[in-house]
């Protein structure tokens, strides 16, 4: 019986070291996948201060984030200040706002669309991505569906790099052009996550699968106002 227990304590000790083993090497991978990302693009990433010297491109695109009552969350305040300045200054002529208004009940991208009217930017000049589900699905649909060549991405410094790195392994010229650097609630964790989201968007690049939406073209060289009608981007199904 002895032994028996002593062959048990064998095995147990060799599978604990093996997932210890398992999960460093994990731990080792997302490191190294974050590394990369961040030193692929940062020349391609301007300082709240060198805003003014992004060079000239075919929109500017703000990504969506959270909103409730009809208001944008302070998150998402934040980005679409930062397009808006980017919008006065002339870097672009289109701001495409690209958010989730994939369920009902919930739209992110008309309360974009209205807070920068409400800054003054000209409803024909910004346009409503309603499938911009993820990071990822929002370049992609940038590309295919919009026929963007370069942007100027507005997000949070943190988010920069993988939106950023993602646009150009998808074929995009792309800057990052951050918000203003505010402590947000939990910040701790949204830096977890987004060491996590970079990994997982690695991975993701190399596959490159559709997103989870398609739809008819509609070029960024033409009017807002052909993004109106949300069901474009929400029953054309990719192929």
């Amino acid at each position: 019986m002895e032994r028996l227990w002593y062959g048990k304590g064998k095995w147990l000790k060799r599978i604990i070291l093996l997932a210890v083993a398992a999960g460093i090497l994990g731990i080792l991978a997302i490191l190294g996948m974050n590394g990369y990302i961040k030193a692929s693009v940062a020349d391609s990433i301007y300082t709240e201060e060198e805003v003014e010297a992004v060079p000239q491109v075919d929109c500017i695109m703000v990504l969506g984030a959270g909103v409730k009552d009809g208001e944008p969350s302070l998150v998402l305040r934040d980005r679409l200040d930062r397009g808006i300045e980017l919008y006065q200054q002339g870097i672009s002529e289109r701001i495409l706002m690209s958010g989730d208004h994939g369920r009902t009940g919930y739209d992110e991208v008309h309360i974009m669309k209205q807070y920068a009217m409400e800054a003054g930017v000209p409803e024909e000049c910004i346009f409503m991505d309603h499938a911009g589900f993820s990071t990822y699905e929002s370049m992609y649909r940038a590309k295919e569906v919009f026929e963007v060549k370069s942007l100027a991405i507005v997000t949070q410094p943190y988010h920069e790099y993988r939106a950023v790195f993602a646009a150009q392994k998808l074929g995009l010229t792309a800057y990052g052009t951050p918000s203003k650097k505010t402590v947000y609630q939990g910040s701790w964790m949204l830096e977890v996550r987004e060491m996590l989201a970079r990994a997982k968007d690695f991975v993701w690049l190399l596959v490159k699968p559709k997103p989870t939406y398609l739809g008819e073209k509609i070029p960024i060289s033409g009017t807002g106002s052909s993004t109106e009608d949300e069901t474009t981007a929400q029953t054309e199904e990719a192929d």
